[in-house]
């Protein structure tokens, strides 16, 4: 609530009650299930609503939680923050350069201001869009975020809502656009209070982490303006650029109009309201076009959608790992298949899987899909949390950047990949209930053991040294081999945002070719980035200016093992 009458949907409630302080207040039944207070609230002023008598609860609308999840709520004025950013505007995705970060871990402070002395240093590598993962309140005060319980609160760790708006308005003022990671498919365990106040999950169907968000059951209109509301908020209020919205493929919903779409639309309405580029990209494990086609062709009508398939061929590639849902990209296409189309399985049978998986994304554009080498996901869901930098050679790294960035989709890169971080990003949580801490931490041994690994060794995600360790080093950035990585990210994203070819994202225009030596030619306009995935030196008959090389006196007639070059031949 942000000042004005407090007020909350409780549609099976037989009475509402405004605490505050000791106090009590009764509050007012109104239409379809809402109640409303008798008077406004000024802003900074702390309350809480009790149900039929009960204990006081936090407003599931609350815009500050400044004690955690177990406090009460505080209302803000969302009008009060000094603005530096009219007439901003983000760039389009098609110029984008997305750098994902965890708040907490990107600086020693770990806020939102803390970050600000650090967006020059993102400036300089060539970033145009910053994509924070989620920042809405979760228990404790370390955590990844997808536990959030109070969506519309940014986590009281990080600096609240005055950080937040203060790391916004600085990103904007250096031409950084800020996209937010959010989860909708489901909410936290410690401090989901939800249920208490209405329908808002269904035991229609279930998700890997928890009861499902109610998108299609009775009640649903409400639980639905809820998300959405809660969508405009952080681009309105918060002047975000864009959403990422988490696990698409775990929000279930059979109603005519999905909630991506309705979601996505009332993004559009308020894009015209303000009069500034906003964006909506996914994630999904489907390897389905809809989310990204317009709602006349059935889709959701989002801008991107994060395309898996790319990060998984690459990285087989690039390590030789082939566990898990790597075993599907083993092929000798693979990776010349997924340089071309973000959707290696279109619908052919996955054996991982063991079934037909995905769908062609027909001639969607490469711009329409954001991919990868790393991100929070591929590095964070490993037992240590290890880097692709950990697991490869730094020619390999190398060869991942370089064919990332002459890719024809969206990069995304992942905070201290372009300086090969020597910290790992394990899971880390801070649950403040001894049981589900526990759980949680039995729960990473379990299912690590299963993979063989040492359960000893798999670093316990309760423990505070586990949340340290994956705190970035940026002194890292001046001293070798870390400061040549970061040259070599540079030059290449200097390359992409000085060539319109690398930026067109015509998918058609891309050649891949590979030799049984292990030499990968692509092709891109003016650009060929020859990587040598091979055991031995590999012989190339390309010619042209080299622009950037790997080793720095390769030859470009001669690559070695994990060697890269690109070539302009203009």
């Amino acid at each position: 609530m942000s000042g004005g009458r407090p007020s909350v949907w409780a549609p099976a409630a037989e009475t509402v009650e405004l605490v505050l302080g000791d106090g009590r207040h009764a509050m007012r039944a109104g239409g379809d299930g809402w109640w409303a207070a008798a008077e406004p609230l000024r802003p900074g002023t702390d309350y809480a609503f009790a149900i039929d008598g009960g204990d006081p609860l936090p407003d599931p609308r609350s815009p500050w939680q400044p004690a955690g999840v177990h406090g009460r709520s505080r209302t803000v004025d969302h009008e009060a923050f000094a603005w530096t950013d009219a007439g901003w505007s983000a760039q389009p995705l098609v110029d984008a350069v997305i750098y994902e970060l965890h708040v907490g871990t990107f600086t020693a402070a770990g806020t939102f201001v803390s970050a600000i002395e650090r967006l020059d240093a993102l400036v300089e590598l060539g970033v145009t869009h910053l994509e924070l993962m989620p920042v809405a309140e979760f228990s404790g005060d370390r955590g990844w975020g997808y536990d959030g319980v109070d969506l519309y609160a940014p986590h009281h760790a990080y600096g609240g809502p005055e950080g937040l708006r203060r790391l916004v308005d600085a990103a904007h003022g250096r031409g950084l656009a800020v996209l937010l990671d959010v989860v909708y498919n489901h909410l936290g365990p410690e401090g989901n209070h939800l249920a208490r106040f209405g329908p808002y999950f269904t035991d229609r169907y279930t998700t890997a982490w928890g009861p499902a968000v109610n998108f299609d059951d009775r009640g649903s209109h409400e639980v639905r303006r809820f998300v959405t509301d809660n969508a405009r908020m952080w681009l309105r209020d918060y002047h975000v650029d864009g959403l990422r919205l988490d696990a698409v493929h775990a929000i279930f919903d059979m109603s005519a109009v999905h909630i991506g779409e309705e979601l996505t639309a009332a993004v559009r309405d308020l894009e015209r309201d303000v009069d500034r580029r906003l964006v909506v990209t996914a994630e999904s494990d489907l390897n389905d076009p809809r989310c990204v086609q317009p709602p006349e062709l059935g889709g959701y009508g989002m801008d991107a959608a994060w395309a898996d398939d790319v990060h998984h061929a690459i990285h087989v590639a690039l390590t030789g790992e082939t566990d898990g849902y790597y075993a599907d990209f083993t092929d000798d296409d693979a990776l010349p298949r997924a340089l071309r189309d973000p959707y290696v399985y279109d619908g052919r049978y996955a054996p991982a899987r063991d079934r037909h998986h995905g769908r062609s994304a027909g001639d969607l554009p490469g711009d329409r899909f954001v991919a990868c080498v790393q991100n929070h996901d591929q590095v964070g869901n490993r037992a240590r949390g290890d880097r692709l930098a950990h697991l490869t050679s730094e020619g390999r790294a190398r060869i991942g950047a370089a064919l990332l960035l002459a890719s024809p989709y969206v990069p995304f890169l992942f905070a201290g990949e372009e300086w090969a971080a020597s910290s790992p990003f394990p899971y880390f949580a801070a649950h403040e209930d001894p049981a589900l801490a526990a759980a949680v931490s039995a729960g990473r041994r379990e299912e690590f053991a299963a993979f063989g690994w040492d359960p000893d060794a798999i670093p316990d995600p309760q423990d505070p040294a586990t949340f340290a360790m994956a705190r970035l080093d940026w002194g890292e950035r001046e001293r070798e081999p870390h400061a040549a990585m970061l040259a070599w990210y540079r030059d290449l994203i200097g390359l992409r945002r000085e060539t319109p070819e690398l930026r067109d994202g015509d998918r058609e225009a891309v050649s891949v070719d590979g030799s049984p030596d292990g030499l990968l030619t692509v092709r891109r306009g003016p650009i060929s980035v020859l990587a040598n995935l091979g055991d031995a030196p590999a012989g190339s008959e390309e010619a042209g200016a080299v622009r950037l090389a790997w080793p720095p006196d390769a030859p470009p007639d001669r690559l070695p093992p994990d060697g890269v070059i690109v070539l302009d031949r203009r």
